[in-house]
């Protein structure tokens, strides 16, 4: 049986190892929390950092506050996606594993809690705390998922693991920087840790947009699958590390510029899996959502690319809101559109206002990519892509909320 159906069979069989008992709605499954909080979270995260970026608000409790927004946007909330999706996929992806739910689960999303409050006020909490309680949630996924993956003669999903390693380290680095241990900057860390959460998102698009896609050719009645296929989602990985290990090491080598033209060039040549054989889905809302994703990645490392081969304006750091606003707020947006469905028991929808939602966000990316060329509306650009990327957050918790905090459609536990 190939990888791809024993994925399928998975995502089918997994609830009868559901704990016996009776769970409320908003703790029958992992997702369902953590969604519940991170919309909202997402939210006010973004317009409190605007606002105090424009000077109309005064953030006392943060000495510094870029920092704060890298890190909250990297790790406070991709932290809170990593919860998300391991928590849910874990017992798909593990065939055996018993979900977490209850209170097990609740402890898990209150030391997250914990950790995003800690760190806000960081100025006036031990640092080990802080470092300590932002760390545990990384932790504990790895341990959630070490024996499955150990045991697993087939090492399928080594690769998340060692993705999970590799943030953890880096997440472990930061604060040491910020006691002082290293002579590092915590930019040029949190720059890093961008590069190790892209290729998680590259390992992590290659399940998903495997299971939306099929879910969606289902529902539709389409005889045919969808694959995902490792080699090109290999390359791209590839270049993307060793983008991002020499852009650490060596910031200003030139050699740069191709090394990000490769990772724009192989992560497009994953757009080739949405062509299949027999059936033209290229049009289809969510195949489309899941191209943009990869449309914006390209864009980002292109961009990056251009800007290292263009000496009359530096960019480089503009241009990685491709990577940040863009495709880290629209993984984040489709991929709780599709697992707060699916995983509630329904089939694959969109409607205006979804569709709204990846318009605004990308628009929002653009606005905010390109303000050194009008630098004079910085403030205002700031702003209204801040709440342009915000509304469509706004729009899943309208949506989405009712699916979170009712039992599944179909009836089964979870």
């Amino acid at each position: 049986m190939s990888e791809e159906k024993e994925l399928k069979q998975y995502a089918t069989n997994h609830y009868s190892h559901y704990p016996s008992g009776e769970y409320p709605s908003y703790l029958a499954y992992g997702f369902r929390p953590m969604f519940l909080l991170l919309a909202p979270y997402i939210v006010i995260s973004i317009i409190l950092w605007s606002f105090a970026f424009a000077g109309y608000i005064n953030l006392s409790f943060v000495s510094d506050p870029l920092t704060w927004h890298m890190y909250e946007m990297l790790y406070g909330i991709g932290i809170a996606g990593i919860i998300a999706f391991f928590l849910t996929g874990a017992p798909e992806l593990f065939p055996g594993t018993v979900p977490i739910v209850g209170r097990h689960l609740g402890t898990i999303i209150i030391i997250w809690l914990l950790g995003r409050i800690s760190f806000w006020f960081m100025d006036y909490i031990n640092i080990y705390i802080v470092m300590i309680l932002n760390i545990l949630p990384l932790i504990w996924i790895i341990a959630l998922v070490f024996k499955p993956v150990v045991l697993d003669p087939k090492r399928r999903h080594l690769s998340l693991a060692f993705a999970l390693l590799i943030l953890l380290g880096i997440q472990i680095f930061f604060f040491l920087s910020v006691l002082g241990k290293i002579e590092v900057s915590t930019k040029d860390i949190l720059i890093l840790a961008l590069g190790a959460f892209t290729v998680l998102e590259i390992l992590a698009l290659r399940r998903i947009n495997m299971e939306a896609i099929n879910e969606l050719l289902e529902y539709e009645d389409i005889d045919e699958t969808f694959y995902s296929r490792a080699p090109r989602y290999n390359l791209a990985i590839f270049c993307v590390s060793l983008y991002t290990i020499l852009e650490f090491l060596y910031p200003d080598n030139s050699i740069l510029a191709y090394i990000a033209f490769a990772s724009a060039a192989a992560i497009l040549g994953i757009i080739n899996d949405f062509v299949l054989k027999d059936n033209n889905i290229l049009f289809k809302p969510f195949v489309i959502y899941m191209i943009s994703i990869l449309v914006l990645m390209a864009c980002g490392y292109g961009f990056i690319g251009y800007d290292y081969i263009n000496v009359e304006v530096y960019m480089l750091n503009h241009f990685r809101h491709f990577l940040t606003t863009g495709v880290f707020g629209l993984v984040f947006y489709i991929v709780m559109i599709i697992i707060s469905t699916i995983h509630t028991g329904r089939h694959l929808f969109s409607n205006f206002w979804i569709a709204l939602g990846v318009v605004l966000i990308i628009v929002s990316t653009f606005i905010r990519s390109f303000i050194p060329y009008y630098q004079e509306y910085m403030i205002e650009a700031y702003i209204i892509s801040s709440i342009l990327w915000a509304m469509p957050f706004i729009f899943y918790m309208k949506i989405f909320f009712p699916f979170l905090m009712n039992k599944r459609a179909d009836g089964i536990p979870g």
